[in-house]
């Protein structure tokens, strides 16, 4: 079960960073497809929400750090979860994670520069 709860908060903060950068994401995706026009200026109908968003990534991310490295994991001997490997690839995970939310809470700051 705490492997659940691991993957729910990382899964919960994905989710939040893709509502919190889709005001600007997805203009310069579409942009950089060639799609353009003065419509593409409307496409920000979530950025009220972007502040709310990004502090709902900043607490999952930070529910997951703790569950990976502030709470003992409990586990029964015998179990996948008392494999130190497991723990490893689980903390890889994170960080890939945790560095492609931040590249995409950061493509509004980072997008004037590409345009």
């Amino acid at each position: 079960m705490p492997s659940f709860k691991f993957r729910g908060s990382l899964v919960a903060g994905a989710l939040a960073a893709i509502g919190a950068s889709v005001c600007c994401v997805g203009p310069l995706l579409l942009l950089t497809l060639g799609i353009g026009g003065a419509w593409i200026a409307h496409l920000t109908a979530l950025e009220p929400m972007r502040p709310w968003l990004i502090a709902a990534t900043l607490l999952f991310l930070g529910l997951a750090f703790r569950r990976l490295y502030l709470q003992p994991q409990v586990c029964e001997p015998g179990a996948v979860c008392a494999e130190p490997i497991v723990l490893g690839r689980q903390r890889l995970i994170f960080w890939i994670v945790a560095l492609a939310l931040l590249a995409l809470l950061s493509v509004p700051w980072l997008a004037p520069f590409f345009l």
